[in-house]
């Protein structure tokens, strides 16, 4: 069974790049964003990781921690951090998970209960793990995304929506297509009109279950 939106994400022990941890007790009171790789010393998996490096500071301000997950050793993933420091130009300061017994992938449902690393495997034998998991601080899943091997991700994607998720949470809101920080939010149709009156101000009617405001962070 596939974890499910709101539900709570799997709690484990594993060892890391920067030594071990429990999941539940390494988020905290913090958002966490986990994100799946198939294998160590991978193309388009480098230049990820290098993405997410150069977020640092907006994860930070977004009092959010990022963690990733790969289908190999914690000594093979100090070397390839190498790589990837070399090719972003910047410093890997997020921990990478060692998941070479496959733990946090079945747990993640990522792979199926009976898969097994095959001697010469490549990362095709376990190309479903390649999912983006946004978890909440009461340690709900919010939002996942899975991507093929041959389509790097977009973490400016990931991050407007982790923007849209934060202020979904914080003002009882919802958001349109396309939605960035500033931008008019969606009044849900629970929220009668007098309510929303006196929750948010002057809203713009477009149908009776289509309203449009703003909101201050």
């Amino acid at each position: 069974m596939s974890l499910r939106i709101n539900e709570v994400v799997p709690d484990f022990e594993a060892e890391t790049s920067q030594g071990p941890i429990r999941f539940h007790e390494w988020i905290g009171d913090s958002w966490a964003i986990l994100f799946s790789h198939p294998k160590d010393f991978t193309p388009v998996c480098t230049t990820e990781f290098g993405a997410v490096s150069k977020l640092a500071e907006e994860w930070r301000k977004r009092g959010t921690k990022v963690i990733g997950v790969s289908v190999d050793g914690v000594e093979d993933h100090k070397r390839w951090i190498g790589d990837i420091e070399s090719y972003a130009s910047s410093q890997v300061d997020f921990p990478i998970i060692a998941d070479d017994g496959l733990a946090v992938a079945k747990a993640f449902d990522m792979l199926p209960a009976d898969a097994y690393l095959p001697d010469g495997r490549t990362p095709a034998d376990s190309a479903t793990v390649r999912t983006v998991f946004i978890i909440g601080p009461d340690k709900q899943l919010k939002l996942s995304m899975t991507y093929p091997m041959t389509v790097g991700r977009n973490f400016g994607e990931v991050l407007r929506a982790l923007d849209a998720l934060q202020a979904t949470a914080k003002h009882g809101i919802a958001t349109p297509a396309d939605w960035t920080v500033g931008e008019d939010v969606i009044i849900p149709p629970s929220v009668s009109n007098e309510d929303a009156k006196a929750k948010f101000g002057d809203y713009e009617t477009i149908f009776p279950y289509l309203r449009k405001t703003q909101i201050k962070e």
